[in-house]
């Protein structure tokens, strides 16, 4: 693989004559901007920055790299957490944001064909507007790319409910690294023609293909959700409640866990004091249901709240209007953006089997008093997701760079144990992939790496990732 200094005047001359405009930038503000994303404090510089505008473009654009071991790394927002899209060999960031048309919302048939650079939450409220649903709503949904999504099979809150990512792309439209155009799969509903190519390329991190069009299934969206905030005196007490609720019956559309940390960082990051989080209460959880018969719901959370009254929380909160909703998602949206504000971090996705979380969760606290660090822990504790944010903190930089690797080593073998795995909805990008031997085997990683070569043998497309 070529490394950085490889870009010549030829080759921007190439790329100015396919780009219109000011869509090949080599300046510093756009080369620093394409460096990082929200992967702890990583920068790698680029040497170009491409903006295809269609899919034609893209095209050239890989073909020309192909054929002279240029480095590609698309990138869509730059929202990621495991380095996915970071240019670690330098040469091109083939930026999708000018690729951000919705092309066809197809009422009849429940789909929405998009282009990759469409903000998720845009694409949201798009079909929304006319009755439909798409669910997946990853954290950063009002600034991440759907394209970004299929790259990393990406979740959210929902998830729990309606699935990830890949329970709802049907068909995409790819670029190979030599420039061939190719769609997936079909727009139907059931599809057992052959491989499932489709499949293959969502969560493949830009390894594979650039993905240049998205047929993506729709459901008809609900009428009614509601919504509770139940604070625990016990972090544990509050992941046992977890499949309690299941246990009882009952299938929440969202149930998000919050430890004592994340709250008192978040509410600090939007400076709110309600509702009122007393010294006792050591995490919170989210939980909401949805529907279409509103009578229903208000019996199912009544239910649930009477459920909980029987264990050792605080004063449940029901959310009486859409404004506290918001407010109160809002705070949980944001904790990732919270840590961030203050203090370097290490971002660890883990995800175990639900019934695991409290054993996962004693062990993190177990890991944080042997190795001395701030742990942050939230996420969707409804299957089992749980974010570990570890602060840098005034930890030593050799700490930081030599001992929280054993640490995390350690989590992600007691992860393993659970029966769970390194990522849930992050990806292994970068920074996860020095654990994959941890849960895959040698056999295992030889396929992985054989799948890589058959879709790119010059191993030009986001090279350094997954594998």
């Amino acid at each position: 693989m070529s490394q950085q200094g490889i870009i010549q005047p030829n080759d921007l001359k190439f790329f100015s004559e396919i780009l219109s405009g000011d869509h090949v930038r080599t300046d510093n503000e756009t080369l620093i901007r394409s460096a990082s994303d929200h992967t702890e404090d990583f920068k790698f510089l680029p040497e170009v920055v491409l903006f295809p505008g269609h899919t034609e473009e893209v095209s050239k654009i890989l073909s020309y790299c192909n054929n002279r071991g240029i480095p590609v790394t698309p990138r869509g927002a730059g929202t990621g957490l495991s380095g996915g899209c970071l240019p670690i060999h330098g040469g091109v960031v083939l930026d999708m944001s000018r690729m951000n048309q919705i092309l066809k919302i197809d009422t009849q048939n429940f789909q929405v064909t998009t282009e990759p650079g469409v903000i998720t939450e845009v694409l949201q409220d798009a079909v929304r507007a006319h009755g439909l649903f798409y669910p997946v709503d990853p954290a950063s949904r009002g600034s991440c790319f759907i394209g970004g999504n299929i790259a990393e099979n990406s979740g959210g809150p929902r998830a729990l409910k309606y699935g990830v990512v890949k329970d709802y792309v049907l068909n995409l439209e790819v670029v190979l690294p030599d420039g061939t155009v190719m769609w997936t799969g079909a727009n139907t509903l059931k599809n057992a023609t052959g491989y499932n190519l489709t499949q293959l390329i969502v969560g493949s991190e830009g390894t594979l293909a650039v993905v240049t069009k998205i047929v993506l299934r729709l459901i008809p969206a609900p009428k009614y959700d509601l919504l509770l905030l139940v604070p625990f005196y016990s972090a544990e007490d509050a992941i046992r409640a977890v499949n309690q609720i299941f246990l009882a019956g009952y299938t929440p559309s969202a149930l998000e866990f919050m430890d004592r940390n994340a709250l008192l960082l978040a509410r600090s990051y939007l400076q709110i004091h309600t509702p009122e989080l007393p010294e006792s209460i050591q995490a919170q959880l989210l939980i909401e249901v949805d529907g279409n018969d509103s009578d229903v719901l208000l019996k199912e959370m009544e239910a649930i709240s009477t459920l909980l009254q029987d264990m050792p929380t605080g004063e449940i909160l029901f959310a009486e209007s859409h404004a506290q909703k918001q407010e109160l998602w809002k705070l949980r949206r944001v904790v990732g953006e919270a840590v961030k504000a203050v203090s370097a971090y290490k971002e660890e996705d883990t995800v175990v089997p639900r019934a695991k979380l409290p054993e996962l969760l004693t062990k993190i606290k177990l890991l944080s008093i042997q190795y001395g660090f701030r742990a942050v822990c939230y996420g969707h504790a409804g299957d089992g997701n749980l974010h570990v944010n570890i602060l840098k903190d005034d930890l030593s930089d050799n700490t930081w760079l030599h001992q929280l690797p054993h640490a995390i080593r350690e989590l992600f073998e007691y992860v393993k144990s659970l029966g769970g795995t390194l990522s849930g909805e992050h990806g292994i990008g970068l920074v996860q992939k020095p654990y994959m031997d941890i849960v895959f085997g040698k056999e295992a990683m030889q396929l992985m790496r054989a799948i890589k070569n058959v879709f790119d043998p010059k191993g030009i497309l986001n090279p350094g990732k997954i594998v």
